[in-house]
């Protein structure tokens, strides 16, 4: 008898109440997500080349779950005291009927485990797909046939999610139990009603609305200034702004319902007490409302940051520049000595030692012709910032193509220079064709990899000069023309040697104006097309960077670039999209049971509204219009403020970043992401809506 109740009352809820069960079911997916990632191809493949910062990574991974579980916990929590709440009369009954305190805590205890067990054979379930799905696409899509799939399903991830949302279960409904056992029999019986509230003057409520846009406004100012530069105390002042900002809002355009209805003399059908009902549930619970819309507002920065960067990886990791699979330093003849030996030959071809070296100091160097044209090319009324104001270095897109030329070539023009014969054999390896030198000419070269490669108001400026044949400044007294043309390919394989510019000069020129003391080779080579048809590209690497590991040469292959930036960019958008997700739950979830006790709590005047002629699709659409307004209150406001939120990231990124993703490339990925945040919230509004129109169904109205 006592197992056939459990059973027959755990369908029961999840039956009429899916908002609870698909909650829990949320919780266990979320906890499997973060505990799988160690099986997921990508990361799987970045042990290969990156194990440390993969361990450090792993080392933080407690914290995360940790965090995780005390976010679910209150999920878990709050889902199970609505869920408590509307089967208080069920619960009064029980007593009354003779039920023990006792018995019924076990009644609930098996209830809550049978169902915790269903859902984690669901969430599990869904979890391990929505890995491989993960894993899959982010295989295919940033991984560019490099990274394998292989099943990311563990058995340990299983295990503590098993655990942690047990273990969350049981604590809950410990809290719980406690507070049900404290409860008076007929308020059991029959439930708390909706506390009235003092809707306050329209007056008033106009400057607690005045005043929260005050707020709002003065952190979205503070956040916008001061992030950027990591001001902690003025980002904490913005915060509290914000947080205050938005209870006064919320509350203030909620009190103000009431003089807007009053307004309207001839409203028709349900419309005042639409509104009415609208202004109580806001202004009982501005707070959690206020918690539910920044909760919003973070999964929506979070959602936009991080889909953007994972979506615009390609960028980041795309080969256009890129020629060489493998780059080393140290000991040149040892070096030499061991890349022409028999074992390496299968590995090597397109062997360059390319030279750099920084222009001797001593030897005088202008350029005042090209800065003169550059200038004139300055908006009008513009004079040379790097003249004005040479300590304020910026590159933007908000600044002039001239501007911004200006302050890539200050300090860089007669820095580096690199032998002519050497970026011939980048370019023979390149499948480009060789540039040809006079004894007085030069090329400019700009590293792709920082945004400076495409520079077409450079080369339109040396075309110029080089149809007119005018000299663009002096070397050692001598006149220097440039060339135009030069295809910009990396001349390393390794991103972190931020070699950003320089000067292709003739080799002559090379040995006259540089000191060999001050130069630097860097021995370059690729994988021949032969083994790659043979054995692909991972394993004949794999096994070129065994050899040289062995020899103990300083050394940086494709594979080890590509992990390294491939890491930075799984570490920040998983992080930033799993805690987007649960955000984006947890308010949601908050709002939809916030709803439906309220409902619960004013089922009454839906009967009267019944014994006063109303019709049962007039409340229907009544409830269709408060469930929108509802859940739109936080939204509009999360919006605005999630919007500033991603402009002040866009600034920091700006400021911090040495690699900032085409703007234009990531807003439809950041406009995609939102439309999937706003996806969950209409899903979460139409449960709420078939949960309430199934509860009036079961009014009385006889």
């Amino acid at each position: 008898m006592f197992f056939n109740l459990v059973f027959r009352n755990a369908k029961r809820s999840r039956k009429e109440n899916l908002i609870y069960f698909a909650t829990l079911v949320t919780a266990v997916i979320s906890f499997y997500l973060i505990l799988s990632l160690e099986n997921q191809g990508v990361i799987l493949y970045l042990k290969d080349f990156e194990s440390e910062a993969v361990d450090r990574l792993f080392s933080l991974m407690p914290i995360l779950y940790g965090f995780a579980l005390f976010l679910l916990f209150f999920l878990v929590l709050f889902a199970n005291r609505y869920q408590l709440d509307r089967r208080s009369k069920e619960f009064g009954m029980y007593l009354m009927m003779g039920m023990s305190q006792v018995r019924l805590f076990l009644l609930l205890l098996a209830e809550s485990v049978l169902t915790s067990l269903l859902a984690l054979g669901i969430g599990i379930g869904l979890g391990s797909l929505l890995a491989e799905i993960i894993s899959l696409a982010t295989s295919r899509l940033i991984g560019q046939g490099i990274i394998g799939h292989e099943s990311s399903f563990s058995l340990l991830a299983v295990g503590y999610t098993i655990l942690g949302f047990l273990a969350i279960q049981i604590v809950a409904l410990l809290i719980l139990a406690g507070s049900l056992s404290n409860r008076e029999l007929d308020r059991l019986l029959y439930g708390q009603t909706a506390k009235k509230q003092n809707m306050g003057k329209t007056k008033n409520n106009w400057v607690t609305f005045t005043s929260g846009v005050l707020f709002l406004l003065g952190a979205y100012f503070l956040i916008i200034r001061y992030f950027w530069l990591v001001n902690i105390p003025m980002i904490a002042l913005a915060v509290v702004l914000g947080i205050i900002g938005t209870i006064l809002v919320i509350r203030g355009t909620a009190r103000l319902l009431n003089a807007f209805a009053l307004r309207d003399r001839n409203a028709k059908g349900l419309k005042n007490f639409t509104i009415r009902q609208l202004q109580e549930n806001i202004a009982n619970r501005a707070t959690a409302i206020t918690v539910s819309s920044i909760l919003m507002m973070f999964s929506l920065i979070l959602l936009a940051e991080g889909g953007s960067t994972i979506m615009s990886a390609t960028e980041q990791l795309d080969r256009d520049a890129a020629v060489y699979d493998f780059t080393l330093q140290g000991d040149n003849p040892a070096i030499q000595s061991f890349l022409t030996s028999a074992e390496m030959t299968p590995y090597v071809s397109h062997l360059n030692p390319l030279e750099l070296a920084y222009m001797d100091q001593d030897v005088s160097f202008e350029w005042e012709e090209l800065r003169q044209r550059i200038v004139a090319r300055l908006p009008e009324g513009m004079a040379d910032p790097t003249i004005e104001s040479p300590d304020s270095y910026s590159i933007t897109e908000d600044q002039s193509a001239a501007e911004n030329l200006l302050w890539i070539l200050a300090g860089r023009m007669g820095g580096y220079l690199i032998r002519e014969s050497n970026y011939n054999r980048l370019l023979e390896a390149a499948g480009e064709e060789p540039i040809q030198l006079k004894e007085n000419e030069l090329a400019v070269y700009m590293n792709s990899d920082y945004g400076f490669g495409a520079q077409p108001l450079l080369e339109e400026i040396i075309k110029e000069s080089a149809t007119e044949q005018t000299a663009m400044g002096e070397i050692a007294g001598e006149p220097f023309y440039l060339v135009p043309g030069l295809p910009m390919k990396d001349l390393v394989t390794d991103r972190s040697i931020t070699i950003m510019s320089g000067l292709v000069v003739p080799d002559a020129f090379f040995e006259a104006y540089t000191k060999p003391n001050s130069r630097e080779i860097y021995w370059n080579f690729t994988m021949p097309e032969a083994i790659i048809a043979e054995k692909g590209l991972m394993v004949p690497m794999k096994e070129a960077s065994e050899l040289i590991s062995k020899k103990g040469f300083t050394f940086e292959s494709y594979l080890q670039n590509f992990g390294r930036q491939l890491f930075y960019i799984i570490a920040g958008s998983y992080t930033m999209l799993y805690l987007s997700f649960l955000f984006l739950i947890i308010g949601c979830t908050v709002l939809a049971l916030h709803f439906l006790t309220q409902f619960k709590q004013t089922m009454r005047r839906y009967q009267t509204l019944a014994f006063l002629g109303a019709k049962r699709e007039q409340m229907r659409q009544s409830i269709r219009k408060q469930i929108t307004w509802y859940f739109l209150f936080p939204l509009v406001p999360a919006l605005i403020s999630g919007t500033v939120g991603i402009i002040a990231m866009k600034t920091y990124i700006r400021f911090n970043v040495e690699f900032l993703p085409s703007i234009m490339k990531m807003l439809p990925f950041v406009f995609l992401m939102i439309s999937v945040f706003l996806l969950i919230q209409y899903i979460y509004a139409k449960a709420v809506y078939k949960t309430a129109t199934r509860e009036l169904e079961q009014l009385n109205f006889k």
